[in-house]
């Protein structure tokens, strides 16, 4: 090989490599922490959506989405997020509600039952989120709603008295005071941890969506489910904001449709299954009914006063959201 050749390969192996480095370092890796099972509709619309940006970015920004709390469990996503220790992840909005009483606005009983209304609410309350998430250092992506929220139990609650001393899964602040309330026992479970809870007794009823249900095969445990619609609580997707501040304008405006079409497909699926959802407790043996007047009239009294107990907490700007949700 003669000087000018040899010369020649050692310019184009090190350009080869100058440019391998620097796709390299261009390329970026976010590990998205899920909390629910890899077959729930919203991870698998998280997925959808992490595959929608790693395409669109041609793998520039690779989203990985790791289901059912492998990465961080439920409870430790918001703060993970937050610190930095995922970049991004799915939180149930609720589940923060000792955080800032905003944060449970979805889960106030009986304010919005149906998903038109609980849309309405969602819009209405969406720039106070987007605020105080962004006060916490965090970016808003998406949210979308679980189907309404219906009681399970291991016996017959035809009265306030059939479910006084049930073993009662909380899931936020809100489920936690329902129980107390109807002289239940509340107790913290993680959706991962439910099927084995209600195998084991440590939870015998809860308040919560078909989709939770569905998920956990409940009917192997559970013999009841009523038929409540209490509310419709959403799920979010955040992003830390300096992981969001190290993205080029191109890559944000990618992540951001993305997003929206996450959204909107939440939405629809949410109530493309609810029914869905009851259909599947029938064909496995579970009784699904509607509530009987007497245990309507004790959920709706705990919700008219866990109404007005919100509104206190969260002052002039509940009231603000409220006012805007109803149109005044």
């Amino acid at each position: 090989m003669n000087y000018f050749h040899k010369t020649l390969t050692i310019a184009t192996i090190s350009a080869s490599m100058l440019l391998s480095t620097s796709a390299s370092y261009a390329a970026d890796k976010w590990d998205m922490a899920l909390a629910y099972s890899a077959t729930n509709y919203h991870s698998e619309i998280a997925a959808k959506f992490a595959d929608e940006v790693t395409a669109k970015t041609s793998g520039d920004l690779e989203i990985v989405t790791h289901p059912g709390g492998s990465l961080f469990g439920g409870s430790e996503i918001f703060g993970a997020v937050r610190r930095g220790l995922a970049p991004i992840g799915e939180r149930l909005i609720s589940a923060l509600s000792n955080d800032d009483p905003l944060y449970e606005i979805d889960s106030v009983p009986f304010l919005a039952t149906s998903f038109a209304d609980a849309r309405k609410l969602y819009e209405a309350s969406k720039p106070e989120l987007i605020k105080k998430l962004d006060e916490a250092g965090l970016v808003f992506l998406y949210s979308a709603p679980w189907p309404p929220q219906g009681f399970y139990s291991i016996k017959a609650a035809n009265s306030p008295e059939d479910v006084k001393g049930l073993k009662f899964r909380a899931y936020n602040a809100t489920t936690s005071k329902v129980a107390d309330m109807l002289g239940m026992v509340p107790t913290k479970i993680e959706a991962a941890e439910l099927s084995q809870a209600f195998a084991t007794g440590v939870a015998q009823s809860m308040i919560s969506s078909g989709s939770t249900g569905y998920d956990r095969k409940l009917w192997e445990h559970v013999s009841f489910f009523y038929d409540v619609r209490a509310w419709l609580p959403r799920n979010m997707v955040i992003v830390n904001k300096k992981a969001w501040n190290r993205l080029d304008k191109k890559t944000q405006d990618v992540i951001v449709a993305a997003a929206t079409t996450a959204e909107d497909k939440g939405w629809a699926k949410a109530e493309e299954l609810a029914d869905w959802y009851l259909e599947q407790f029938k064909k496995n043996g579970m009784s699904v009914e509607p509530m009987t007047p007497e245990m309507r009239a004790a959920f709706e009294k705990v919700g008219a006063s866990l109404k007005d107990e919100w509104l206190e907490k969260a002052g002039d700007s509940g009231k603000k959201i409220l006012a805007t949700y109803k149109g005044e």
